[in-house]
């Protein structure tokens, strides 16, 4: 068995999340027509995600606190996350959450988990005098996908010698999973990995993860990924 050290980096809207909590707040308090079209401008690469969430932002004139939370509460997460994070804790893997969505709202879900201890990157919201303010601290402007950089979180959390697996869905995991040995893809990543011959594992849940590892945990040396490599050296002589 390969004893190097497996870390897991994971996104939060729509894998950890039933769903993507972020849209259902911004498309529920904003004017929803205009929320689609922004949203369809980011896919369409018309303009970066920090401006998308920025323009969602000033499309709420006003927020309801209450009705806010009441709507954050009643989303559910993967039912599955639960047992697949006491398997990584069985097995001594660490995990990360690399969202770029808001700590406003991941961090109620995570403490009404009782999850909030595992370390978490985001971009922050707040509310003031009922509006919504937010700010991008790990804003990166070459990575146009993401408003949080997600790239930056793996490489300061990893070393090359780490056996890395990154597990998303969707267009701010695009970048961020190539720098990874392993990636998990569903939905809009699992859609972009295929257009660009990128190697992956699709999943539903959770358990097809948990499944997947433990195969991987049984061989005696975990097969590192030469692009993943490639793509960290890079990084390193860039910064």
């Amino acid at each position: 068995m390969d004893t190097r050290k497996i870390k897991i980096f994971v996104d939060f809207d729509g894998t950890i999340s039933s769903v993507d909590i972020g849209r259902e707040i911004f498309f529920s308090f904003g004017d929803k027509q205009k929320a689609e079209q922004i949203v369809s401008n980011l896919h369409s690469g018309l303009i970066s995600a920090r401006q998308c969430w920025e323009e969602l932002i000033d499309n709420v004139e006003y927020v309801d606190e209450k009705k806010l939370f009441e709507l954050i509460d009643n989303i559910p997460i993967d039912s599955s996350f639960h047992s697949f994070v006491d398997f990584c804790k069985s097995k001594n893997i660490d995990i990360f959450i690399l969202s770029d969505g808001f700590d406003l709202y991941i961090n109620r879900v995570l403490q009404k988990e009782n999850l909030s201890w595992i370390p978490l990157y985001s971009n922050i919201l707040r509310i003031d005098g009922g509006k919504f303010v937010g700010y991008f601290p790990y804003y990166n402007p070459d990575n146009v996908s993401s408003s949080n950089s997600k790239m930056q979180h793996i490489i300061d959390n990893s070393s090359d010698d780490d056996y890395t697996i990154y597990i998303g869905d969707g267009n701010s995991d695009k970048e961020a999973a190539q720098y990874c040995d392993l990636i998990f893809a569903k939905d809009g990543l699992l859609k972009f990995c295929e257009t660009n011959r990128i190697s992956f594992f699709p999943y539903k849940d959770f358990n097809d993860i948990t499944e997947t590892i433990s195969r991987l945990l049984t061989k005696k040396r975990l097969r590192k990924s030469h692009q993943a490599m490639l793509k960290r050296k890079l990084a390193y002589e860039a910064e």
